[in-house]
């Protein structure tokens, strides 16, 4: 049963992380979350609060039809791990400094004008796309997170 359980709320979390992260998120969030300073700071806290909130409502819904046996403790661990890494990375420049301690720099710069092979259009301007080795890399570290909280949230 404890699988089951933790099967549906990592399923929660992620769609909620989904939803809250790109629906939710307003646009000064996004676009400020990543200032230095307490301006970027506040953004980034703002936004991880709503997207927590997303997290927390779509769970909830998921926990009562469900009947899940779900600790006060192992939710505010779960929910706790998981803004602090989100807000850590958000911050941008903390996830641009491990991408590059790990050798994934290039990477991370990957569908920008920085990258060596960034994408342009026959005139030479910037081509659309559909991401970059920042995005992917930040969504790969919060995935790994919500994984890490799912487990806190169904066996504590």
């Amino acid at each position: 049963m404890m699988a089951a359980t933790f099967a549906a709320v990592f399923i929660a979390l992620y769609v909620a992380h989904s939803v809250g992260d790109h629906w939710v998120q307003t646009s000064h969030q996004a676009a400020h979350k990543g200032a230095a300073g307490w301006a970027g700071r506040l953004a980034d806290a703002r936004h991880v609060a709503t997207l927590t909130a997303t997290k927390g409502i779509v769970l909830a819904p998921v926990v009562w039809l469900l009947d899940l046996d779900l600790s006060v403790l192992g939710l505010m661990l779960g929910f706790g791990v998981d803004a602090v890494t989100h807000w850590w990375a958000d911050r941008r420049t903390t996830l641009a400094r491990l991408a590059e301690l790990t050798g994934k720099a290039e990477f991370y710069t990957l569908g920008t004008g920085a990258h060596p092979a960034h994408p342009v259009t026959a005139q030479g301007g910037p081509a659309a796309h559909l991401g970059t080795g920042a995005y992917a890399l930040d969504q790969s570290w919060h995935h790994a997170w919500l994984l890490i909280a799912a487990l806190l949230i169904t066996t504590v």
